[in-house]
Parts: structure tokens; C-alpha cells; sequence
């Protein structure tokens, strides 16, 4: 049974101009995507800056997303680490709140061989009941799961469930679903490659995109799903300019100034990451006025 299927949102953790949490902030986006049709939310993930959360934080605002969304739509928790005791720690602590399901990003940075992958994420999945979604981004991590251990993954170890694939490499997601033959649900990780992986048999998206146009993502994937194939197309289409923008500086940098810009107050980030550059903001503003949400 999958955890979701559809478009899933990557949410914001919404600041303070003092750097805190702002949960009022919080519980307005939470309201925003449920009401536009999201499908599911996945807190604390890339886009929610998990990495400058401290542990306490990072907990807090899983329990506060559980309790606000209170059932509505599935809630997924990034309880990632490059440190598989402080995934252990996370994951364990989130099951607690009653999340619906967990997002795993590859340890980063330490650049785990493939049976070091296995054995990390084996080990937290071990010690949750949870089903968990792997998160491939090496990119951002320096590190790839291949198509072998993900489906090695899913096979042996019974709540291991699905991959967010965000390697942008359709070859390799290509293999992989050769291989997985319907074992791993497949979701999207990036917005501008929604109904090509939909095609190679994925369910969803989690995505940056959704956070300023749910709506619009969860149709990408309902349209795709109903046979629509072609107005489906034709969306993904239409937001491509929007996605470009949206990542033409390191994420979530754009998507909390699109979500300022549309008055929501997803409020500054936390360094290492700065305010987007004048020139980029107006290519977002003139992405964002074609798309027609601002």
C-alpha cells in the first residue's frame, strides 16, 4: 500500500525575522496546500531547511505539522542524517507523533558505498514500524543509490516502500523501474521531470513546485492518472519556465521569495543560505506572473 499517490509538497519551514520558527506562518501554509489539494506533506525535507534545524527543533516542527494536519492528508517526516545513530534518534522520535511515513535522504557527505547505503537505511528502517520513502539526491549529498540496492532495499526489507528520485538521470530511473517491476513506488524529485516519470510507471511528485502551485501539481499528476495524458503534458509544459526559476538558485532560496511575493510571509533563511540576487527575483516575478499566480 503506497503512502501517497499524487503530488506531495516539500513544505517551507516558515521564520521569524529573528530566525525562529514561525508557526502561525506554518499553520497558514499547512491550510493553504490542504485547501489546493495536495496530497500529502513532507516536512522537514531539503526545502524545509532540516539542516540548519537543530535536533529539538526539527522534532518540533514534525509534531506541530502532525498535530495541524491532523489526519487530513498523509504526513511524511525527513528524518535523513549522515549520521545513521542521529537518523535512528529522528525517525524513532517522529514515529511518535504519528506521521504517516518517513523520507530518507542518503547519508551525505560521507559517501557510503553501496553496501553502506543498504546497511544505513536497513538500520533505521529496523527500528521503525513506519513505511519509509528513500530520497536519491546526489547532487546534494555526493552520493547515488543505484537502482540495484534500492530494489535490493525494498525487497528485503518489508517497510522500505518507494524512492523520491531526484538524480534527474531518466536512464537510471528508467533501469530502475525495469528492475523494481512494480516493488518501489516511484515519485518524482524533481518538478520539471513530473510526467516523465509518471510515464515509467511513477505515482507522484514531492515537490518544490506545489508549495506556490498545488493546484496546478496535483493536476499535473490527476490529469496523468485519469488518462489525460495529454492535459497533463500540457501543464508540465506550462510550468516549466516557473520550475526553472524556481531552482535558479539553491533551494528553497526561491520558493520563500515566491512565497513572500505572494504575500504568504514564509519569512528569511538561515545561513549558510542568503537572499536571492535582484536579478533572479525578476526572473521569478516574470515566471510567476506567466504561470498566472502572482
Amino acid at each position: 500500500m503506497s503512502i501517497f499517490k499524487g503530488a506531495g509538497v516539500a513544505i517551507v519551514t516558515p521564520m521569524k525575522a529573528n530566525g525562529e520558527v514561525n508557526y502561525d506562518k506554518f499553520a497558514a501554509l499547512i491550510e493553504f496546500q490542504i485547501e489546493n489539494g495536495t496530497d500529502a506533506i513532507i516536512v522537514c525535507g531539503t526545502t524545509g531547511e532540516a539542516s540548519t534545524l537543530s535536533h529539538e527543533e526539527h522534532l518540533d516542527v514534525i509534531k506541530y505539522c502532525t498535530e495541524k494536519v491532523a489526519g487530513r492528508v498523509p504526513v511524511i517526516a525527513g528524518t535523513g542524517s549522515n549520521s545513521t545513530e542521529t537518523a535512528v534518534y529522528l525517525s524513532t522520535e517522529a514515529e511518535k507523533y504519528g506521521v504517516d511515513g518517513l523520507l530518507l535522504v542518503s547519508p551525505y557527505y560521507n559517501k557510503a558505498t553501496q553496501n553502506g547505503l543498504y546497511t544505513h537505511f536497513k538500520t533505521v528502517a529496523d527500528a521503525v514500524k513506519l513505511p519509509i520513502i528513500l530520497y536519491n539526491v546526489p547532487s546534494r549529498t555526493g552520493c547515488n543509490i543505484l537502482p540495484d540496492t534500492i530494489v535490493r532495499l525494498a525487497t528485503e526489507v518489508e517497510n522500505i516502500v518507494g524512492v523520491k528520485e531526484a538524480s534527474g538521470n531518466i536512464s537510471q530511473i528508467a533501469k530502475l523501474a525495469a528492475k523494481a517491476d512494480g516493488k518501489v513506488d516511484i515519485y518524482s524529485g524533481n518538478d520539471d521531470q513530473i510526467v516523465p516519470i509518471l510515464s515509467l510507471g511513477g505515482i507522484g511528485v514531492i515537490s518544490v513546485l506545489s508549495n506556490v502551485a498545488p493546484r496546478q501539481t496535483h493536476d499535473i499528476c490527476e490529469k496523468y492518472f485519469t488518462g489525460d495524458v495529454k492535459g497533463s503534458l500540457e501543464l508540465q509544459l506550462k510550468a516549466m519556465e516557473l520550475c526553472d526559476a524556481l531552482f535558479c538558485e539553491v533551494n528553497p532560496i526561491p520558493v520563500k521569495k515566491a512565497l513572500n511575493l505572494m504575500g504568504m510571509e514564509a519569512g528569511g533563511l538561515r545561513l549558510p543560505l542568503t537572499e536571492m540576487e535582484e536579478a533572479n527575483v525578476k526572473k521569478l516575478e516574470k515566471a510567476m506572473k506567466d504561470f498566472g499566480i502572482l
